[in-house]
């Protein structure tokens, strides 16, 4: 493989694993958003906000983050906003982190192989 075809796979790389959705889905804080909404299904925030040890407006903010980076959609129901994770797109998302590194892992980082 040519140089030029190593690097427009490793930008595809980078561009799949993307760190904001990363970073968003690895925040402790907002992994117990992210369990809560996954127990409730779709809710507002003081349901959510129930269910962490959280103060609802923290709880609002990690909804806008989950939400600027795809993991969560909302709509309005009335005069409350439900918030639920936007699986298919998470799924989408990870799906083509993984076939980036697959892609990717072959040119530059095969690891080590054992034999027993």
């Amino acid at each position: 493989m040519t140089a030029t075809n190593r690097a427009i796979t490793a930008d595809a790389c980078l561009r799949a694993l993307d760190a904001e959705f990363f970073k968003a889905l690895c925040e402790p804080s907002r992994l117990e958003v992210i369990r809560a909404m996954i127990k409730l299904g779709p809710a507002d925030v003081g349901d959510i906000a129930g269910q962490t040890p959280q103060d609802r407006s923290v709880v609002s903010r990690h909804l806008q983050v989950l939400q600027r980076e795809g993991l969560a959609i909302s709509h309005k129901e009335g005069r409350h906003m439900i918030y639920q994770l936007d699986g298919p797109a998470i799924l989408e998302k990870l799906c083509c982190a993984v076939a980036a590194v697959e892609a990717l892992v072959p040119l530059c980082c095969p690891g080590t192989k054992t034999t027993e």
